[in-house]
């Protein structure tokens, strides 16, 4: 028996701050048909996809960044992209940051049902960066500032997507992917497809200690493989990429299968389209066998997880020679 699943990875080349909504909207409404001749019934975009990645920019009055945010879903700046879904018959996954009625900010993403109604929705947890101007880092990266940590937790939802009927789907953003108890949390609801948006520089900006440039991409397609081949699912990293007002971002979206392997993955810095055909029923091997956690898995060893921030300093070792001499 087989489930299958055609997906495709919507990377999206840079967005200028200042560029409108409707010139990323339109950008996004080209990949997706693009992605439709292709076949793709899923559509996955970028976190932050509306817009530049604002967080780089400083503002004293934290109220004069709100224009970056959308109060509702969908709006008039992006009522063309539910349109273009509902006439493709094609889902899709959106990462935009939120303002919510009662002024709340949160970095989030939404899985959307091709007749536009919203099946799944998740706000960033692990927040990088810091939340007031750093003079020590080259750019800014105030998330911290913007951003309320998510308050959704790891939500998974089953529900019919394309031919492969219900699937279980997960959400991620950019640096939960680094974070391997956010992968273990969906995987303990049998996720089969996590997806997940980044903005990520090329460069690390924290001015701290050096960080090849080929590793920054490696890290990241590292966390997105084990977390996959750990949690028996597919995903799908989508990045925003390219030259943004001035500030490099890395592309190379990719898509996994639940063994780790790179099914497909974008070459170019800028909008591209990336396809694959997926079957879900894979993610059983994995599940069934050597991540059996109903089997194998031992959370009575594990409180420290859950109990601890940060780390702490392990006990030392005494030689017995010296316990017995100072006896």
């Amino acid at each position: 028996m087989h489930r299958r699943l055609t997906v495709a990875a919507a990377q999206m080349g840079p967005i200028q701050r200042a560029e409108g909504r409707d010139v990323a909207v339109g950008r996004m409404v080209a990949l997706m048909e693009a992605a439709h001749r292709r076949g793709a019934e899923v559509v996955v975009y970028p976190e932050l996809a509306l817009t530049t990645f604002f967080p780089r920019w400083y503002e004293e009055d934290r109220a004069a960044a709100d224009h970056w945010f959308e109060t509702s879903l969908p709006s008039n700046e992006t009522a063309p992209l539910f349109e273009a879904a509902r006439r493709l018959n094609v889902a899709f996954h959106l990462g935009y940051a939120e303002r919510t009625p009662e002024g709340r900010h949160f970095n989030t993403a939404v899985f959307v049902h091709p007749s536009g109604e919203i099946v799944l929705k998740y706000r960033k947890v692990h927040l990088p960066g810091h939340a007031e101007h750093d003079p020590q880092r080259r750019v800014q990266h105030l998330e911290k500032r913007y951003f309320e940590v998510g308050d959704l937790g790891f939500p998974v939802v089953r529900a019919p997507v394309g031919s492969a009927g219900p699937v279980n789907l997960g959400m991620m953003i950019c640096n939960d992917r680094r974070w391997p108890e956010a992968w273990r949390v969906l995987g303990l609801q049998s996720v089969e497809l996590v997806m997940l948006g980044y903005n990520t520089p090329s460069l690390n900006m924290e001015n701290r200690g050096f960080e090849a440039h080929h590793l920054r991409v490696l890290h990241s397609h590292l966390s997105i493989q084990a977390g996959c081949y750990q949690n028996a699912c597919f995903g799908v990293g989508v990045a925003k990429a390219g030259t943004e007002d001035g500030h490099e971002m890395f592309g190379h979206s990719i898509i996994v299968n639940p063994q780790g392997e790179i099914m497909a993955q974008a070459t170019s810095w800028d909008d591209e389209v990336v396809v694959a055909d997926l079957d879900l029923e894979v993610c059983r091997l994995g599940r069934e066998t050597i991540f059996n956690f109903a089997r194998h898995r031992r959370p009575e060893a594990y409180a420290r997880i859950t109990e601890q921030v940060g780390a702490v300093a392990p006990p030392e070792w005494t030689p017995a020679a010296k316990v017995r001499a100072e006896a």
